[in-house]
């Protein structure tokens, strides 16, 4: 099994995978590469964006994250985390609220 390092067309965070799960990923993203935290943040602005807006696709989702990427490449570790952090709280409802027991 051959293992290539890729480079995420977004932020830059570099991967080392299979070529058969870089051909699976570019063929989910029209042909780029994005990285698991990347694509993750792409399908949540398509389902957030595409609910609201019917013409709103993969495209809009790739191009408004790459923008986010772009703005952020400062230091992408602090913006890949709280994307993440925002992205949990939307998925999840607001985490700063303890937990009820049951």
């Amino acid at each position: 099994m051959e293992i290539d390092s890729v480079r995420c067309e977004c932020c830059g965070l570099r991967e080392d995978c299979t070529q058969e799960y870089i051909t699976s990923v570019k063929s989910n993203f029209g042909g780029i590469w994005l990285c698991g935290l990347c694509s993750e943040a792409v399908r949540d602005e398509l389902m957030s964006k595409g609910k609201k807006k019917k013409s709103y696709g993969l495209e809009d989702a790739m191009k408004a994250h790459m923008s986010f990427c772009r703005r952020i490449k400062s230091n992408p570790a602090v913006c890949v985390a709280d994307g993440m952090r925002q992205m949990l709280r939307r998925r999840s409802g607001d985490l700063s609220k303890p937990a009820s027991v049951s």
